[in-house]
């Protein structure tokens, strides 16, 4: 179906202008996978773009010859939506990782998609701005959210990625360049075709820049770390938080487990450990007062319902503590076990507590470790198996039993295979099971309409 790569495909791609060409053994192995490395391929040749008239010339030359191309950011994603699984062209873009212009008076901000998240954040900040979507890998690109739609801590109050791209500059399979959207606060001019490429994991087409929607800088942000004597009462609590009036900008939960493996793994301590669960809250808003009046509403109500204590995180030092622990929960995971994999599925707010209660007895049944954490607020679960001593055939076994019976609960209770970190090529089966026939016929139409030779990231999300 596809062309291989030869000397006269690397020769013509050498010849574009300022762009850089690896192959070979130049080419290092951790191209191959990204963050969890469960899925594994080499690219034949490597290109870093630093320009979207490069990304065009690359991709008229693989259009011509049948080559075809995966895009990668940082590489930082769980479902290898990132990985070249029919070799090929990778085609990297962290070069291209300025941020281009600020409006201050139509609140955007235009930027390249190798920006980080991180520098993004902290670029809008210096400026008395806020960019709401918040995952817990700061270190992401911009390309890459956008691209799995990514939601994060923050997604209660403000929203996740969708809602803040007012328009994408894109290079088509073919290396036409294309602008979808407008910078603009409403759009109902036809199919929005931007709307289609967020979340699309670089499956229809290649994002060059974006004009992102940012919001003024809440001047108070105070968080609440609330503990209770179970995972129960604790994730009884959210519904009961959120149907207060009060709209926090974050509900975490969190086990004693998964805050030891943090500790562990940055070697601080947490503030508190002597309960088995926790909800961490966060309130942002222009004033101290309305500020303090939602926080104590809700630690009211929380210690009316069961919660042990609620402890203000005021100081820098206690945010430091606690948001640096909630950050490192993946990585302080991965380091307590010899493999892992995730489970990042969407159920209903008020099933959040059947469903970590599910993994609990599938722990117990399967004897496993199954580690979790997640977003409360917006019922987005990450669930971890890990292998631990397993052998390899008994954790292919567990890992498969494992998976399909939390996919199958997670859509029982109403919920979803991904809330955030996308198909890839991990959870495409999945996906192709819960949704049936005629809604993958629809994708794999769209797919071929942006994508007739299906050249771009093949192998995910619904192929």
């Amino acid at each position: 179906m596809y062309n291989k790569m030869t000397a006269q495909d690397i020769a013509a791609l050498r010849q574009i202008e300022g762009l850089e060409v690896l192959c070979g053994d130049a080419i290092n192995p951790d191209y191959a996978h990204d963050e969890l490395g469960g899925i594994s391929h080499m690219p034949e040749a490597l290109v870093r773009v630093r320009t979207t008239d490069q990304v065009a010339a690359v991709m008229k030359h693989a259009f011509t010859r049948n080559i075809p191309v995966t895009v990668r950011g940082s590489g930082t994603g769980l479902v290898g939506a990132a990985v070249p699984v029919k070799g090929g062209i990778l085609l990297e873009t962290t070069k291209m990782n300025k941020i281009l212009s600020l409006d201050k008076d139509r609140l955007t901000v235009t930027v390249q998609p190798g920006v980080l998240l991180m520098e993004l954040a902290a670029f809008a900040e210096e400026n008395d701005f806020l960019y709401p979507p918040d995952p817990g890998e700061k270190s992401a690109t911009i390309g890459g959210n956008i691209s799995t739609n990514a939601g994060g801590m923050r997604a209660v109050k403000y929203g996740v990625t969708r809602d803040y791209v007012r328009s994408l500059t894109v290079v088509m399979p073919n290396g036409e360049i294309l602008t979808l959207g407008q910078a603009v606060a409403k759009n109902s001019s036809g199919y929005s075709l931007k709307d289609l490429v967020i979340g699309s994991e670089g499956t229809l087409c290649i994002i060059c820049e974006a004009v992102l929607k940012l919001v003024p800088l809440p001047k108070v942000s105070v968080s609440l770390l609330v503990p209770f004597p179970d995972m129960k009462s604790a994730i009884e609590a959210v519904p009961k938080i959120i149907c207060s009036k009060v709209i926090p900008t974050a509900i975490e939960y969190m086990s004693r487990d998964t805050i030891l493996f943090s500790e562990d793994y940055l070697g601080k301590k947490f503030p508190d450990t002597k309960s088995d669960a926790y909800i961490l809250l966060t309130f942002d808003g222009n004033s101290d007062a309305q500020v303090e009046k939602d926080m104590a509403t809700v630690a009211d109500l929380c210690l009316e319902i069961g919660a042990l204590d609620a402890y203000i995180v005021d100081t820098e030092e206690r945010k430091k503590s606690v948001w640096s622990a909630r950050g490192a929960f993946l990585e302080a995971i991965k380091a307590s076990t010899t493999e892992m994999d995730e489970c990042d599925v969407v159920v209903p707010v008020n099933k959040v507590d059947a469903f970590i209660k599910f993994t609990h007895a599938l722990a117990d049944e399967y004897k496993v470790r199954i580690p979790s954490f997640g977003h409360a607020g917006d019922g987005n679960l990450h669930v971890y198996i890990c292998r631990d001593a397993l052998s390899d055939a008994d954790w292919k076994k567990t890992l498969s039993l494992c998976f399909d019976r939390m996919y199958q609960k997670a859509e029982e209770l109403g919920g979803l295979v991904s809330g955030e970190h996308g198909i890839g090529y991990a959870k495409k089966e999945y996906l192709k099971k819960q949704y049936g026939e005629t809604p993958i016929a629809l994708m794999q139409g769209i797919k071929r309409v942006f994508d007739e030779k299906n050249i771009l990231n093949p192998g995910k999300i619904c192929f």
